[in-house]
């Protein structure tokens, strides 16, 4: 959209007009106070973004140069604006709040229009009048600061930005804007000043170094702080290390920027010459010899060396580094092996570090082998304890960085093992290829014992090692394996299922420890602890033996284990069980032996002396009576499960002799053994006739000596549970009744129904049936719908005689199938077979409308087609056991002669199709 007041003419504008519409619409937005709106208005003309502008020809600097003074204009009047706008009163957050929504806006179109001057003069003078506003103005300085968007800054604002931070202890922020700023921009002596008083000592290094280039004298204030606490014993942390790894490395300054290239010589040798210093400038009489190294080394020893590898491969090529690489390598053994304030660690760093450096091809260093011993027996003093874990990594460190040529290894494998550093000694064994030797550190290592079972496992298993190698390993392992077993059965037994299958008899023959025999082979046998049983070959025996320690050792969990074990023989563990008295376990297996009475009889003893118990208490005790209820609710479980296997009167034998158990039971438990019956008399009324249990009932002892009313509750149970099951009966026998009378009706309609012919013509010679003339020939209509001539069919091999009954089957129906199906349905046909067979129906010359043997075949067909168990004989069944027992029964007599135990018996409860009109 083009400005009001604005007309083109052809592609062009004229400037006059385009600065006169930019006026006219900022000075409409002024009028409406629109301060900000005017800005972004003004920018857009000046950066040429806005429509009108796009294409414009003419003097774009000029245009820019004019509506950057309107620009000054509007921010000037801003200032103003926000200033006299202010809220005198209410909270001092409403006022910041104010300045903060204002003062942004004129930083950021100042620095957009590289105004420095008008926002460090002018600006800052009317904001300073406001202190608020002044603390804002300061603060918006900061992002462009860090960004590097504003390096420079007059003096004076300068110096009440910091000041500003100071006040606000905001130390941190003002450290980052000094690192940030132009050196000549800042009140070098205030800021030092400043900077030392509030240890902002990143800010003070890059002063020294930046404006004096002077790297030493930030070096020596920042030691004066450090040194004292270090040497009380205290730790630090922070970046002293950093500025002394910039300047010796590659000539960078610290933490911003670089050091001139034509400093960086000098700047190294200075550090260097820093560091080898005999004793500071200021230091006391009683100052150790080369402070600035020893304070290094306490300070973060494997840091600093890190330092020095970095430096001393930086200047390889350089003499006089190489000079000062001895010289300070000299230094560090002279402080550190001959002072004893330094750790083991700090000791091993230190021979980790010249170990590496030693192992260089261009290495240049010289360092005494004697002082490699020394170290050595310091890391392996069998009489110090302290610190044990940690010497030890060091003497790896070392080694694995190259030191071990420094030792002599029969010496080093001898000193290990008396200090008990086995991971030493696993790493010279490994050397040496001696795997076996390996076993023993691991096993006599309290850390890494558990990992001995991966280690002889990857070594046996794992390609890369010779036979003979192997073979020692496992003849080592097969030696330690009680050891192995006492330190873990279960990964012991997973090894040996693995690697020792061969050796397992020989291996239990030889264990002497029974409990530890018995979880070896609970660990190796029992399915639920992993182990793969397919890889295990074991004799019969074995199993036994882990099921005879099972029964000694943990008798609770012999049930459980029996469920999910293999390969054991019933006969052998039935003894063992028996032998111990463990009831349940020995029924569990007659019953799996097919044992039922003798599964029962066990249940039965075992319920009969917990009950024989409860008659010698005083009192009644909980735990005991839980114990009974378990018994029997289990007793009743076996004999539901094994029902369908007994007779009736074996049922009859079973639950009456679990339900009627009476010993002289104190009164004070007659309810409690009353609620037990009753629990059993509910599970048993599915299998045993009503009569038979009500005069049990009244024959029993507990029941019969007492009046009605204390067994009306148990009747009226019964006869509940009676009603139920016989209106349960009856609706199943109606349902099944109308079912059979639905189907023969419709089994009827469909046998009776006449057969329609989809044409008036013989679907093989085409001719239509009433023209044949030939007295002899038979018109054969299929339920499918096709029609031939009998001859025809004849001829199509379509019909046989089989058992003096001719035989039929639809020629276009059958041809139809793929690969040889018809010879297939004709050798079908003349066996008699009728599932490939339509139902055809016979239309003969004469007038005779008798039932020929062929709609006798179809009609035996379509029986054949919905075959099943009898209607009749389910009802019959159903009818017997509704007139002898009043209940729905499964089964009575013998379970064979039942037809719901008929392996072929299944309910045809869908309906056969609807038959077409």
């Amino acid at each position: 959209k083009l400005p009001r007041g604005f007309y083109s003419t052809g592609s062009l504008f004229v400037v006059g007009d385009l600065l006169k519409s930019c006026h006219g619409r900022i000075d409409h937005l002024l009028k409406q106070e629109r301060l900000t709106d005017a800005l972004a208005l003004a920018w857009s003309f000046y950066e040429g973004k806005a429509k009108a502008v796009v294409g414009l020809s003419g003097d774009t600097s000029k245009r820019k140069a004019v509506i950057a003074d309107r620009m000054v204009e509007i921010l000037l009047h801003y200032a103003d604006r926000t200033l006299k706008k202010c809220p005198d009163q209410g909270k001092i957050q409403v006022m910041e709040q104010h300045f903060q929504d204002v003062v942004p806006v004129i930083v950021d179109y100042c620095l957009l229009l590289q105004r420095t001057d008008l926002l460090f003069n002018q600006i800052y003078d009317k904001m300073s009048e406001n202190s608020v506003a002044k603390g804002i103005f300061l603060e918006c300085l900061e992002p462009y600061i860090l960004s590097d968007k504003l390096l420079g800054i007059t003096a004076q604002v300068m110096k009440d930005l910091l000041l500003h931070f100071q006040d606000k202890n905001r130390l941190e922020n003002m450290e980052a804007c000094i690192v940030h700023m132009d050196i000549t921009s800042l009140d070098i002596q205030q800021v030092v000043l400043l900077c030392w008083e509030n240890h902002l000592y990143d800010a003070m290094i890059y002063v020294y170094n930046s404006g004096m280039n002077d790297f030493i004298s930030p070096m020596e204030k920042l030691f004066k702080v450090i040194a004292p606490p270090l040497n009380a014993g205290k730790s630090l942390t922070g970046t002293v290390l950093l500025p002394l790894k910039d300047c010796c490395l590659a000539g960078r300054a610290y933490p911003l920027g670089d050091i001139p290239e034509d400093l960086v010589p000098l700047v190294k040798n200075q550090i260097f010459e820093f560091l080898i210093r005999l004793h500071s400038t200021e230091g006391s009489v009683d100052e150790e010899v080369y402070p600035h190294i020893r304070t290094l080394l306490h300070f973060d020893t494997r840091e600093f060396l890190n330092v020095l590898a970095l430096t001393f491969e930086d200047f390889k090529n350089d003499k006089q580094a190489v000079e000062y690489q001895q010289r300070i390598v000299d230094i560090l053994l002279k402080v550190m092996v001959e002072n004893s304030d330094f750790t083991p660690s700090q000791v091993g760093c230190l021979f980790t570090f010249l170990a590496r450096q030693l192992a260089k091809p261009n290495n240049t260093l010289f360092v005494n082998r004697t002082l490699f011993d020394q170290v050595l027996e310091f890391l392996c003093s069998p009489d110090d304890d302290s610190r044990h874990s940690e010497r030890q990594q060091v003497l790896l460190e070392l080694l694995q960085a190259g030191g071990i040529v420094q030792f002599e290894e029969s010496r080093l494998i001898q000193m290990a093992e008396k200090a008990e550093f086995y991971q030493i000694c696993e790493f010279m064994y490994e050397r040496e290829l001696r795997y076996d030797k390996i076993i023993d550190c691991y096993l006599r290592d309290p850390v890494r014992k558990e990992e001995v079972f991966n280690y002889i496992h990857n070594i046996l298993s794992m390609p890369g090692y010779s036979a003979e190698e192997k073979q020692a390993v496992w003849q080592k392992a097969l030696e330690h394996i009680e050891e192995l077993l006492l330190l873990s059965p279960c990964k012991a037994a997973d090894l040996v299922a693995i690697h020792f299958t061969e050796q397992i008899e020989s291996i239990i023959a030889n264990l002497q420890d029974q409990f530890l025999l018995f979880q070896f082979l609970r660990s190796l046998l029992d399915p639920r602890e992993g182990i793969n049983q397919d890889l295990l070959h074991l004799p019969p025996h074995v199993t036994e033996q882990f099921i005879e320690l099972l029964c000694q050792h943990s008798p609770d969990h012999v049930l459980e284990t029996l469920k999910v074990l293999e390969y054991c023989r019933l006969e052998e563990t039935i003894q063992i069980t028996q032998k111990h008295q463990l009831h349940e376990a020995s029924s569990y297996l007659l019953e799996k032996k097919g044992d039922i009475h003798g599964a029962f009889l066990v249940m039965l003893e075992r319920l009969q002396s917990k009950l024989l118990m409860l008659t010698q208490d005083d009192g009644a005790e909980l735990p005991l009576l839980e114990s009974i209820e378990d018994t029997l609710m289990k007793t009743i479980a076996l004999c539901q499960r094994n029902s369908h296997n007994l007779n009736q009167q074996q049922r009859e034998r079973h639950y009456l002799h679990v339900s009627f158990l009476s010993p002289s039971i104190p009164y004070w438990h007659i309810s409690t053994l009353k609620s037990l019956t009753m629990q059993v008399l509910n599970n048993m009324a599915a299998f045993i006739a009503l009569p038979s249990i009500l005069q049990r009932i009244l024959q029993d002892p507990v029941y019969g000596k007492g009046k009605l009313g204390e067994i009306q509750g148990l009747v009226l149970g019964m006869l509940d549970t009676f009603n139920y099951e016989q209106t349960l009966l009856e609706t199943t026998t109606n349902l099944l009744n109308h079912d059979l009378h639905w189907s023969l009706c419709n089994l009827r309609a469909s046998v009776t129904r006449g057969l329609t012919p989809k044409q008036d013509y013989c679907c093989i010679c085409l001719q239509q049936y009433k023209r044949r003339q030939e007295s002899a020939d038979e018109i054969i209509v299929f339920s499918c719908g096709h029609l031939y001539h009998s001859l025809c069919l004849l001829s199509k091999e379509c019909g046989a005689v089989s058992k003096d009954v001719m035989r039929w089957m639809c020629y276009k129906c059958n041809s139809s199938n793929k690969g040889g199906k018809l010879s297939e349905n004709f050798s079908e046909l003349k066996k008699g077979s009728g599932t490939s067979l339509a139902q055809p129906s016979f239309l003969q010359t004469g007038s005779e409308s008798a039932l020929d043997p062929q709609q006798i075949q179809a009609f035996d067909q379509l029986c054949r087609l919905n075959r099943g168990t009898s209607r009749l004989a389910l009802l019959t069944e159903l009818s017997r056991s509704g007139e002898k027992h009043g209940l729905l029964s499964v089964s009575h007599g013998d379970s064979a002669s039942s037809v719901f135990q008929n392996e072929t018996f299944q309910l045809h409860l869908a309906p056969p199709p609807l038959m077409d009109d």
